[in-house]
């Protein structure tokens, strides 16, 4: 694949032009200082599509079988492992040679969605360092779900869902509906971030600290449906920075309207700095290559035909900003990660069937540039 510099680490949707004075509009002083050096240009994308064909023809490789509704992922620190959430099958696993590793089980078990059912446990991985696993609950009804903190024991033998080191709710006050669903984690070495998918009226992200190797003081944080007013925060990720960057919300909105998904970049102080209508459906995960570049998974509940792995791209001509760039097909996709060494794990579905689903983990190599 044709080797580019790197890609957006984030845009407005409308900064093109100045304001009636010449003057540089707000939104293009928000992009300035956000950052648009070395973007990938419109040009070279069409170069890319043109000489591999329109979906790149980039190869992924099924690495795991056997999973149900898999929708997580996490690589372990130092080692490289890959940990996923086998989440209807109620247990976190490992890939092994070729098969799954059981690493923890027995964790509750419940049911999503109103039209399609998904049967669903434990969500959203993320490692604060080598030994200690934060996993997002699934399985357990709004204001009683948890956000659970492992100590992974160094023998490797699998432990219990309730050998937690840490857990913590979001009850429902007087005021608040409880949460659930902690989807997706991300972290920018201080704070832990949680998507959750209880209180539609608010979309809340929450936060933990993260404190001695583990975590505390678990809040409420972003209210992203009153700063969008779009449902469902459900894709999250640090967008790269040297000061940090920002924290990127893919906000899925409803699963029968489509194209109304948004990328949101807020600041650490919680102010929406950018908001991006994508076109696309329903964006379940938000990642950045080691290159710097930025990528989505689009679930497509309507029709998870046109899912599939996007990359994000500057377009100036575009009335958003950017261009959507179908990396690949997929179906029914959930979470993404990179390894250090560039290789992307991707969970997906796939066939499902009575709630449960025939779930894969996927493979896109280092050879693929991404």
């Amino acid at each position: 694949m044709l080797a580019l510099s790197t890609s957006l680490v984030a845009i407005s949707p409308s900064a093109i032009g100045q304001d009636a004075t010449g003057a540089d509009s707000q939104e293009e002083t928000d992009k300035k200082e956000i950052g648009e050096q070395d973007l990938i240009t419109p040009d070279a994308v069409e170069t890319m599509r043109n000489g591999l064909g329109q979906e790149f023809k980039t190869e992924a490789k099924v690495v795991l079988e056997g999973l149900n509704n898999p929708c997580g992922i996490a690589i372990q620190p130092e080692t490289g492992e890959v940990f996923i959430a086998d989440s209807g099958n109620y247990q976190i696993v490992k890939l092994g040679v070729g098969e799954a590793e059981p690493v923890i089980t027995d964790f509750p078990k419940d049911v999503y969605g109103k039209g399609p059912k998904v049967n669903i446990g434990p969500l959203g991985l993320l490692f604060l360092d080598k030994d200690t696993l934060v996993v997002g609950g699934g399985g357990q009804p709004d204001g009683a779900e948890l956000l659970r903190v492992y100590k992974l024991p160094e023998d490797g033998k699998p432990i219990k869902a309730d050998a937690t080191v840490a857990a913590f709710a979001l009850e429902e006050t007087e005021d608040i509906k409880g949460e659930g669903n902690f989807y997706a984690l991300a972290s920018d070495g201080e704070y832990v971030y949680v998507t959750c998918n209880g209180d539609d009226t608010k979309g809340w992200v929450s936060r933990a600290t993260i404190k001695d190797g583990t975590l505390t003081d678990y809040e409420r944080y972003l209210a992203t449906k009153e700063a969008t007013e779009v449902d469902a925060p459900v894709g999250i990720a640090m967008s790269p920075g040297e000061q940090g960057g920002y924290i990127v919300v893919g906000q899925m909105g409803e699963i029968s309207i489509p194209g109304d998904s948004l990328l949101s970049f807020y600041t650490a102080d919680k102010k929406l700095k950018l908001n991006i209508e994508t076109g696309l459906h329903d964006i379940c995960a938000v990642a950045y290559s080691k290159r710097k570049r930025m990528y989505v998974l689009d679930y497509a509940w309507a029709d998870t035909t046109q899912g599939g792995l996007f990359q994000i791209v500057e377009d100036k001509e575009a009335d958003n900003g950017i261009k959507t760039v179908k990396i690949m097909s997929l179906d029914k996709p959930t979470a993404m990660a990179f390894a250090p060494d560039g290789a992307l794990y991707i969970t997906v579905l796939g066939e499902a069937e009575d709630a449960n689903s025939k779930g894969q983990l996927i493979k896109i190599g280092v050879d693929a540039e991404l």
